[in-house]
């Protein structure tokens, strides 16, 4: 279930990504994460009722839980306009305890631990764009997040359901090598000037275009 967990949050992670881009209107990939967020707390339910006790179980059982109702909230709090500033100070406590599970996996499982030190520097961005004020760190946000969705949780997903999850310390120093490269590449591209993206009008909505680093009107 964790690894399902996973795979549906590569899909999220890259589509709220396009949408702060101004490529995707936020308004769909909020429907997006709200139903991701769902899903991913109804499998943590039934992980955590399945999975046993122990240590292992419990910190697995928590990722699933900060994932799903960090998803659940985003799709919420553009849906229902509710301003950002509870999600990002929300997003900052969920980055805390990323850091800690990155710290309790580092001895069992080091390529998980430095997945959770990205996801916590994810985190931390969202709460320094929301509740810090910065919002002009958007578009790198929406870059990195495009970047790393897929070297971090779609491709992490399909390892671990193929059994072939690496353990190797190597490994984990090869993918935070790889990984800090995305950030500086997301950086970059985040200084390129960016041209209007406009996004066809839907019958039935009233979404219009927006720009890399706008908010895009809801309704």
């Amino acid at each position: 279930m964790a690894h399902i967990c996973l795979l549906l949050s590569g899909a999220a992670l890259l589509l709220n990504g396009l949408a702060m881009l101004g490529f995707l209107p936020r308004r769909d990939a909020a429907v997006f994460s709200l139903v991701v967020g769902s899903v991913q707390l109804a499998l943590g339910v039934g992980y955590v009722a399945t999975a046993g006790a122990g240590a292992t179980p419990l910190l697995t059982a928590a990722g699933m839980f900060l994932f799903g109702l960090t998803y659940l909230y985003v799709g919420l709090d553009v849906l229902l306009r509710l301003g950002s500033r509870g999600l990002g100070w929300f997003c900052g406590m969920v980055g805390g305890c990323g850091l800690l599970l990155a710290t309790a996996w580092l001895g069992t499982d080091p390529l998980l631990a430095v997945l959770w030190l990205c996801w916590s520097a994810l985190w931390g961005l969202f709460f320094a764009s929301m509740a810090a004020g910065l919002g002009r760190l958007d578009p790198f946000i929406g870059w990195a997040l495009v970047l790393t969705s897929q070297v971090t949780a779609t491709l992490p997903a399909f390892l671990g359901l193929a059994g072939m999850w690496p353990r190797e310390p190597v490994v984990a120093g090869l993918a935070a090598a790889f990984l800090a490269a995305l950030f500086v590449l997301a950086g970059f591209l985040a200084r390129v000037p960016a041209r209007r993206r406009v996004a066809p009008r839907r019958a039935g909505t009233g979404h219009v275009a927006v720009s890399a680093g706008s908010k895009a009107p809801v309704s």
